[in-house]
């Protein structure tokens, strides 16, 4: 198998790294390809991405803290964050250009994966506040739905959704205003 049929699936991917066919690092680099790859057919989706070179220092941190015994459960996982959780050091919009700032720590959740051994991939787009229901309502476009682009992406979790339904991430951390998350 190809890193280009690669599922990035939990499943799937420890099993690949089971079996030596890649590495976190062959990983982080194939995500960074099909980001890149993706960019005009799926449009709107990541509000800030990590640098390869910041994802393979990621990469290299996780293994440092698996190979000192620390438990790794999500070792080399990648995933990508809503923009209305906090990632230190990465700007937080909430998709409101006025409210933007730039948070000094992480929020719990996202704190937890990272010395579980995921890898932050980036922040991605949502509806404004997290308030709409159709993820179409951003000053930073509507992501494109990998599937249909006349369809709507999803709820205000839709950067969230489209990342991972397009297998540039293996999960994302999402938020259910009203049912947002429940619609699509």
């Amino acid at each position: 198998m190809s890193l280009a049929e690669l599922s990035l699936a939990f499943e799937p991917l420890r099993a690949a790294y089971r079996a030596r066919a890649c590495t976190p690092h062959d990983v982080v680099d194939e995500i960074v390809r099909r980001i890149d790859r993706d960019r005009d057919r799926i449009q709107h989706v990541w509000l800030h991405r990590v640098g390869a070179t910041e994802l393979h220092a990621a990469v290299e941190r996780a293994l440092a803290r698996a190979a000192s015994g620390q438990p790794a459960p999500l070792l080399g996982i990648p995933f990508a964050v809503k923009d209305n959780i906090d990632v230190g050091g990465v700007p937080t919009t909430v998709a409101c250009p006025a409210l933007a700032y730039t948070p000094a720590a992480s929020a719990p959740v996202v704190h937890r994966l990272v010395e579980a051994g995921a890898i932050f991939v980036g922040k991605v787009n949502l509806d404004q506040l997290a308030t709409g229901l159709v993820g179409a309502r951003s000053p930073y476009g509507t992501p494109t739905n990998p599937f249909d682009a006349t369809m709507i992406p999803g709820g205000s979790s839709s950067g969230s959704a489209v990342a991972v339904s397009a297998g540039q991430v293996s999960f994302a951390l999402g938020t259910d205003t009203a049912g947002s998350g429940r619609v699509p």
